[in-house]
């Protein structure tokens, strides 16, 4: 193991931190579910807000977009304003009718907003069918933080993956197991305003390092041809398609459950109004700040470095040793703020949607419990049988779950309410599409159509549904006049 003394100090003293938190917060949770899956829908304005932002990043943007910056080059920052767009989105567009179903219908998940208008059975196949995707989708995603954790640790302590990935999971499961959403709020809001310190100082030292706007212009001369073009090297009707590609991915968070449980958790509109601008202030900076450490980096190093390592050689280059622990927390603070409520969310379709608290007697929060216990250990075996990318895992699940829940959002938002039997082709059919994008086609960042097919097929199953159900009841109407 590499002796790394002030990073050890610094990670337990945030480890010791996270636990009496989660304690403090075990002993305000109450034994009704709202209590424990949405801190009994009291969040303010600041910790709503942040604690959305840092569970939308994870180390998806401190590790992924970085990297992917390196890498890709100036085309990457299209994906920016369709991130900001989509945090616009879900908290002004769809958050009204969001928070009004929460507090309305005592709605604590997005599966139970999603089944409102469903009859009994049609409800049970909806609750089925949402609980299986955001299940498998989070455990792609949970993996891929786990992933993160692993590079982190083994970059400071050569501990190995194996070794970081079991060891962040069980800080994550700690604190979130114990004190539930409010815990997770409170966290997450601390986690977000490290992360944007840290966002704001590195790229701040790698600018300054690579000799300012002049120096990586200069260094970047010399990269392969199309990296430094607005489209990546791409032109006409493709360069259309990869900026649509690019921004379309941000509107993904019209379907992401676990962001979605901020909006329901704040206290009144003013606090979700006010709660938006910290969410989009906070995104422009984090991911203003990784898109400059990736151009920067490529600028110092070239290709030679791995591009999610990217932000972790900077960090080692122009940082002093004592604060190697601050950006290890860091990093930590977007992998946990993401995973907790992630675990959270899939625990409580778990236990609520799915109905395994009524098999154990009406015990939610021990019900939640044990979801998400299981949820861990799928997601931790994921991480370590299946290798992939952080950025690559990240964007599928994202991607996946925005265009099977993002339509009947966006459709509740304008204010019609689809009926279950629509609600269920449309969750099926953007799911469905997702994987096979997936799998089977071009899935990539920028790839037009694995961004904006799924949420065409829903659309589509959805109003065709619609059609063949309202020429049903044409039908036996005319029979009954008959």
């Amino acid at each position: 193991m590499r002796a790394n003394l002030p990073a050890l100090i610094t990670l337990i003293g945030y480890a010791v931190l996270l636990v009496g938190v989660s304690f403090w917060a075990a002993r305000q949770v109450r034994s009704e579910a709202s209590s424990f899956l949405l801190g009994g829908r009291s969040l303010g304005p600041l910790v709503s807000g942040l604690a959305y932002a840092a569970s939308s990043s994870s180390a998806w943007v401190l590790l992924g977009y970085s990297g992917f910056v390196y890498s890709t080059g100036p085309s990457a920052l299209w994906m920016i304003p369709g991130i900001l767009l989509g945090y616009a989105a879900v908290w002004l567009f769809g958050g009204p009718v969001l928070q009004a179903a929460s507090r309305d219908k005592d709605q604590l998940t997005l599966t139970a907003f999603l089944t409102e208008t469903a009859g009994p059975r049609v409800t049970r196949l909806i609750q089925i069918s949402a609980t299986l995707m955001i299940a498998f989708c989070f455990s792609y995603y949970i993996a891929s933080q786990f992933q993160g954790a692993g590079v982190a640790f083994d970059d400071l302590f050569g501990i190995g993956m194996t070794g970081g990935i079991l060891l962040g999971a069980v800080i994550i499961l700690a604190y979130t197991f114990a004190g539930g959403f409010l815990a997770v709020s409170v966290i997450n809001t601390v986690q977000g305003v490290v992360m944007m310190l840290v966002a704001i100082l590195l790229p701040v030292l790698a600018f300054s390092a690579a000799g300012g706007a002049g120096g990586i212009a200069s260094a970047l001369d010399d990269a392969p041809a199309g990296y430094l073009s607005p489209f990546g090297g791409r032109a006409g009707w493709v360069a259309a398609g990869f900026v649509l590609g690019m921004t379309a991915t941000g509107f993904g968070a019209l379907g992401q459950p676990h962001l979605i449980s901020w909006i329901m958790a704040a206290r009144d509109s003013r606090a979700r109004v006010m709660g938006a601008g910290v969410a989009i202030g906070w995104g422009a900076v984090v991911y203003a700040g990784m898109a400059i450490l990736g151009l920067s980096g490529r600028a110092l190093f070239g290709a030679d470095t791995p591009a999610e390592g990217i932000f972790f050689k900077l960090a080692g280059d122009l940082l002093p040793g004592i604060l190697s622990g601050i950006v290890a927390a860091a990093i930590l603070s977007a992998i946990m703020s993401t995973v907790d409520s992630q675990l959270l969310v899939a625990s409580g379709a778990i236990s609520h949607d799915l109905g395994a608290a009524r098999l154990m007697g009406g015990r939610t929060v021990l019900a939640t419990r044990l979801a998400m216990l299981a949820v861990s250990v799928v997601a931790v075996g994921l991480t370590l049988a299946l290798p992939a990318t952080i950025f690559d895992r990240t964007l599928f699940a994202w991607s996946a779950l925005g265009a099977s829940f993002g339509p009947v959002v966006v459709l509740r938002a304008f204010g019609r309410r689809p009926g279950g039997p629509e609600v269920l082709a449309s969750i099926l059919a953007g799911f469905l599409t997702s994987l096979a994008y997936e799998f089977f086609l071009d899935s990539g960042p920028g790839a037009v159509w694995a961004r904006t097919v799924p949420w065409l097929a829903a659309v589509a199953a959805l109003m065709l549904v619609r059609i063949v159900a309202g020429q049903h009841k044409e039908t036996l109407g005319a029979s009954a006049k008959l």
